[in-house]
């Protein structure tokens, strides 16, 4: 399979913050699994995860990784610009 390779898996569990919560479920939303409009695929979460690189891989937790991922997808696509991105992260950063 993909990724990289790399220890033991941790198998513990946890109890999710509200915000992996909305990131797995917006990502359930966009590939259409839960009826949403299907604007990307999970081949292409995985590949931008997998184009992060070591540093940033290894830096960043699970949900991170893919709303990296999912941000670069729908950039990657149109679906949103990295300005209209930038904007609203300084409206809600203000």
């Amino acid at each position: 399979m993909g990724g990289l390779p790399g220890g033991k898996i941790e198998r513990s569990e946890h109890d999710y913050a509200e915000w992996e919560r909305r990131v797995d479920a917006l990502m359930m939303l966009l590939s259409g699994v839960k009826g949403g409009r299907k604007l990307m695929t999970v081949d292409e979460l995985r590949k931008n995860i997998e184009a992060l690189g070591p540093e940033a891989y290894d830096r960043m937790s699970y949900y991170e990784r893919w709303i990296t991922s999912i941000t670069q997808t729908m950039i990657q696509r149109g679906v949103i610009t990295t300005e209209e991105l930038g904007r609203k992260m300084e409206q809600i950063a203000a």
